[in-house]
């Protein structure tokens, strides 16, 4: 019998391959002699797929919950990748490295193994879900424990920005849920960090450059990724941050705002938020690693701003009639799918 005719394609997500066990007449799974060979690999205690299967994020996390048991399901960024949130969620670490993928099994006792972290933290079964044949915790139970396991509180602000922006989670939703699990490890940073999420952030430095405003310089909430219109009503442009009080712009240029293009095209934005009386400041990822010195220049663009009446001003961030808000997961969950797709299409980038 062919090889492929062996595999176990996810009923769902046929790009996948489900793990088999052996079967020593080689009908239904690798043979004893084959697990021994090259042609397969295990993919957990007693469960095998064929070598040649990639080991994609979603691979990964299919293989890790095969070992779950009756009751638990996949949590932490795993559970959140496989609801969808797969631009910011993507199970690796800032080496590189994969993170392994976590299971919530409550009081089952399971064998850990290399690439999986076994949780026995209680586990709620209004917490359990289903999507495309795999147990997971819900949403918001997988952005707590994610939080609540943060190095600080704010990593913990950018899991829960970027759970937002994927819509899977608002901040209020987050916040009622950490009400109700006070002695949990971590629910306190998990909860120092709710009020430093933001819903509109397209990006995880974006969060880092407002957390650097807030906490660093000290200075009063911005909007983020808020529109920015002339007195005609035509858009201007859609800073990553605006003091609405002193009139700034800030803006995060990682790598690929340096290119020409992009370049050019930021230059163009900048050149049209000074015409109309905006200062601007920009961070790019040298200012990462220090703070200080980034949270210094915010400051003084704010003392450069015109610190304008809202009379006076040439802009304004009040919408035109037409305009259609996005920048509440509210509002994008109320978006049908063709106009997810037309507005919400220009975070990509």
């Amino acid at each position: 019998m062919d090889r492929s005719e062996r595999e176990a394609f996810h009923p769902v997500r046929k790009h996948l391959v489900m793990p088999r066990p052996r079967d020593p007449s080689g009908r239904n799974g690798p043979s004893i002699d084959e697990t021994r060979g090259p042609n397969w690999r295990r993919s957990s205690w007693g469960l095998y797929v064929p070598a040649s299967v990639e080991r994609s994020v979603e691979q990964r996390i299919l293989e890790a919950a095969c070992l779950l048991p009756t009751y638990g399901g996949v949590t932490g960024w795993a559970g959140l990748y496989w609801q969808g949130a797969r631009r910011w969620f993507t199970g690796t670490t800032g080496s590189g490295l994969d993170r392994p993928v976590s299971l919530a099994v409550g009081g089952c006792d399971i064998r850990s193994q290399s690439g999986v972290h076994v949780s026995a933290e209680r586990l709620d079964p209004r917490d359990l879900t289903v999507v495309d044949e795999v147990a997971l915790t819900s949403a918001v139970r997988s952005v707590c424990f994610e939080m609540r396991y943060a190095s600080h509180e704010r990593q913990a602000a950018i899991v829960l920005s970027m759970a937002a922006y994927d819509d899977l989670v608002s901040v209020d939703e987050l916040a009622e849920y950490a009400a109700r699990h006070s002695g949990w490890t971590g629910i306190p940073r998990c909860r120092a960090a709710i009020p430093l999420a933001e819903e509109n952030c397209w990006s995880p430095t974006e969060v880092e450059m407002v957390l650097t405003w807030r906490l660093d310089a000290e200075l009063p909430r911005p909007l983020c990724n808020q529109p920015v219109f002339d007195r005609n009503g035509r858009h201007v442009g859609t800073p990553d941050l605006l003091d609405v009080e002193a009139g700034v712009v800030g803006q995060y240029d990682g790598a690929f705002h340096l290119a020409g293009a992009q370049r050019a095209a930021d230059e163009r934005a900048e050149e049209r938020y000074r015409d109309l009386g905006l200062e601007c400041f920009t961070m790019v990822a040298a200012d990462r690693g220090d703070t200080s010195r980034m949270a210094a220049r915010m400051i003084a663009a704010r003392k450069r701003g015109l610190w304008e009446a809202e009379s006076t001003r040439q802009w304004t961030v009040e919408p035109p009639s037409w305009w259609i808000p996005t920048h509440t997961v509210e509002h994008r969950r109320a978006l049908d799918s063709e106009q997810r797709r037309r507005l919400l299409r220009y975070r990509a980038a």
